[in-house]
């Protein structure tokens, strides 16, 4: 599958449906239990069983890769779950010394949702595929969308993060809020199609103003 963004997360709708692990995905931020010491740890993306992610402790960043079970991730000796989306807590284990336990906090998105918002279409010469969506309204961490792909609509919420929508098998992304791409997938396979924004509706240039 081709990628999107670095922010772009595959999760399987059966995974989504018994763990909400998107609900994982986001930047976390709060103190350990006891020296009141600031930690912070970025889930960027989740594909399949594998979560990137970013680990800040002491000052410093480590960035890698971590394993994705149910609701849990776990980076090296950390393991990180979330039962509401909001609230986080983290564990780390050192050894046979014992547990430390921190409470994070999700932060807000940066606000760059409206770069999705309106109507795109594009066609992919590659494999002959034809995509449009229509983004109708953002709300935080949701939006409400339409996708046509081979020739069928369907319409519900999405979830946002940053700049990509994740819609059931679809996933609908854009950098710079003109152009963007639609991935989607059928049984196995998966299509990425090329879409474009469409200009808004000006219906003031169809009125004959010398009548």
């Amino acid at each position: 599958m081709a990628i999107v963004t670095s922010s772009t997360s595959q999760i399987s709708p059966a995974n989504e449906r018994l763990y909400h692990q998107s609900a994982l995905i986001g930047d976390w931020k709060g103190n350990w239990v006891g020296n009141n010491q600031p930690v912070g740890f970025k889930v960027v993306n989740i594909r399949g069983a594998r979560a990137q992610v970013e680990y800040t402790h002491n000052g410093h960043t480590e960035r890698g890769f971590g394993e994705v079970k149910g609701t849990l991730i776990t980076f090296g000796g950390v393991t990180v779950g979330t039962k509401d989306g909001k609230n986080m807590v983290l564990l780390f284990s050192f050894g046979g010394a014992g547990k430390q336990a921190a409470n994070l906090e999700k932060q807000d998105p940066p606000a760059s949702d409206s770069r999705l918002m309106g109507s795109w279409g594009g066609y992919s010469p590659d494999n002959g595929k034809s995509a449009s969506f229509k983004v109708l309204s953002v709300n935080g961490k949701e939006a409400q969308v339409s996708v046509t792909t081979d020739g069928v609509t369907r319409q519900g919420t999405g979830i946002v993060y940053k700049n990509v929508i994740m819609f059931g098998q679809t996933q609908i992304a854009t950098d710079d809020g003109q152009n963007g791409k639609v991935i989607y997938q059928v049984g196995s396979k998966s299509f990425m199609v090329p879409v474009t924004k469409y200009p808004p509706a000006d219906s003031s240039s169809s009125v004959d103003k010398t009548a």
